[in-house]
């Protein structure tokens, strides 16, 4: 036990003093489904948490071919030159390797990943939303400890993904197509309540006269949701990923909105609340887990859901007898 507490306060010291390798590590021991592994990174991670919370965190989200990862480099890049350290962590339950920006090992960014100043992190294969972005927040905090300024936190853009990095980040940003034809097609509008601010990407070329009248759709559009925040409206901007026009601009925009949320004391809220809303949510996953798991529960699954589906019980009775077998240990 005694080397072991060693090791970890040996790998406490190089996260702190910016080793890449043992920052990987510990996210892979966060990540394992052994409970030694999991047990032995909330140890490491419980000694680097005074260390945490300094950094800007974004959340970039967008379509398939919106160009997330050109734009996230570039991006990336731009910092590093500005003295920034990035991160970049991924958050997809599903993980395909041929889709999502940033899961088919590190290709699509390797001029960021090059950058001693960069750390970049795909999210694990497999697994539920709720379990990603718990390893996604707790990679977020080992970074933040490592020295990492900005950390961003990028979705593959589909489904409830969405809601959760807009739940873990200060600033939401959600990337656009420059047209296809409609140009509020395919984006939700849940979507836009989140975003603190939309861009829209690939505005170069022979696309650029589209991008900036997609720029001004999305921005009549938005102008009809209610703000997000009682001091920040959101903006629209046009970019290019590729070329890097307009990146500064949307880096300059995280930055007032960074300082607006400051100046009004709502940023320190959002991140109490994102604590907050984080601790329930584990306790919401450990008690689930602890109820399917419970003998008595799990027994009596089977034949209640077999009921429930032929119909000769109702599902609020199926639930009431699974929470009596429950409680009655």
């Amino acid at each position: 036990m005694k080397q072991a507490a060693e090791s970890a306060t040996h790998v406490v010291a190089a996260i702190r003093a910016g080793d890449r390798r043992a920052i990987a590590r510990t996210i892979t021991l966060l990540e394992s489904t052994r409970a030694d592994h999991a047990e032995r990174g909330q140890e490491i991670l419980d000694a680097l948490v005074s260390d945490t919370g300094g950094a800007l965190r974004v959340g970039i989200t967008g379509p398939p071919g919106v160009g997330k990862s050109t734009f996230i480099e570039a991006l990336g890049l731009l910092l590093i030159d500005a003295g920034h350290r990035v991160a970049v962590l991924a958050v997809d339950p599903s993980s395909p390797v041929t889709r999502g920006s940033i899961l088919g090992d590190k290709t699509r960014m390797e001029r960021l990943a090059q950058r001693d100043e960069a750390f970049i992190r795909p999210s694990p294969s497999g697994g539920t939303l709720g379990g990603v972005a718990q390893r996604t927040r707790e990679s977020m905090l080992v970074c933040e400890a490592a020295g990492y300024d900005v950390v961003i936190v990028e979705t593959v853009g589909i489904g409830q993904s969405e809601v959760t990095v807009a739940g873990m980040v200060d600033f939401f940003l959600v990337l656009l197509q420059p047209g296809s034809g409609d140009e509020l097609q395919g984006i939700k509008k849940g979507v836009l309540e989140l975003a603190d601010g939309l861009v829209v990407n690939k505005a170069d070329g022979e696309v650029r006269a589209l991008a900036d009248r997609a720029r001004r759709d999305y921005e009549g559009a938005i102008g009809l949701l209610r703000p997000r925040s009682p001091t920040w409206r959101p903006r629209v901007l046009a970019a290019s990923g590729q070329t890097g026009a307009g990146v500064r601009e949307v880096w300059e925009m995280v930055l007032a909105h960074r300082d607006a949320l400051r100046a009004s004391g709502e940023a320190a809220a959002r991140r109490r609340e994102q604590t907050r809303a984080w601790m329930w949510s584990l306790v919401d996953d450990g008690l689930r887990r602890a109820f399917r798991s419970h003998p008595a529960v799990a027994a009596q699954i089977p034949a209640l859901e077999d009921e429930v589906q032929g119909l000769r019980t109702t599902p609020a009775r199926a639930a009431r007898a699974l929470l009596d077998a429950f409680r009655s240990d």
